[in-house]
Order: structure tokens, then C-alpha cells, then sequence
């Protein structure tokens, strides 16, 4: 059973910065790639930011390079999204999710946080 649990959301002005926390139980957990998503409302969920177990290795959504940072602790069970110069577009709730190593499909999720991004 792997539960992962989000903290870091709240509200800032145009421009600000938050960090985003995941902490990851379970066996094995921190060998799994993790991801942030995001769900504005009325739109799909989409994916953010995604990491390796190894941490070499990430990605990045078009619209937040540059801006973003995802990282996770060397012992893999908490990863992190750094949100710099935010905009109001980036307003949604965020959700970390993990999947098993070789897996296309996510199948593990927190509850979600909210980001607020006020002009």
C-alpha cells in the first residue's frame, strides 16, 4: 500500500513562490517515479512535473520551464515541487502521484492540494 500525502498549497499574488511537499509511504515507494499534476477548474488533470527514483531524470510541461523545480530527498520519499514566479493560469488544485517502475499509468495519488494564484 503506498499512501502519499501533499502539503505546501495556500494563496499568493502574481509572481510568487511556493513549495509543494509529497511524503511517499509504502514499500518500496522510493523506487517509483513520481509526478506532480494539476486540475484547474473544469479543465482535465495534467502533468506537471515528473522524477525518477534515480532523480537524474525529469520533465517538465511546456508552460512551467524555467519556473518549476521538482526534486525528491536521496532517500526518495519525499519529492518536492519548487513554484517560482507564479501566474494566475497556474491556479489548481495539485495532486502528487507515483507509479511502479516500468508502469505507463500512475496509480497511486494523494488527496491534493490547493494553489491559489491572485492577479
Amino acid at each position: 500500500q503506498v499512501q502519499l500525502v501533499e502539503s505546501g498549497g495556500g494563496s499568493v499574488q502574481d509572481g510568487g513562490s511556493l513549495r509543494l511537499s509529497c511524503a511517499a509511504s509504502g514499500r518500496a515507494v522510493s523506487t517509483y517515479p513520481m509526478a506532480w499534476f494539476r486540475q484547474a477548474p473544469g479543465k482535465g488533470r495534467d502533468l506537471v512535473a515528473a522524477i525518477l527514483d534515480n532523480a537524474r531524470h525529469t520533465y517538465y510541461a511546456d508552460s512551467v520551464k524555467g519556473r518549476f523545480s521538482i526534486s525528491r530527498t536521496n532517500a526518495g520519499n519525499t519529492v518536492y515541487l519548487q513554484m517560482n514566479s507564479l501566474k494566475p493560469e497556474d491556479t489548481a488544485v495539485y495532486y502528487c502521484a507515483a507509479k511502479l517502475r516500468g508502469s505507463q499509468e500512475y496509480s497511486f495519488w494523494g488527496q491534493g492540494t490547493q494553489v491559489t494564484v491572485s492577479s
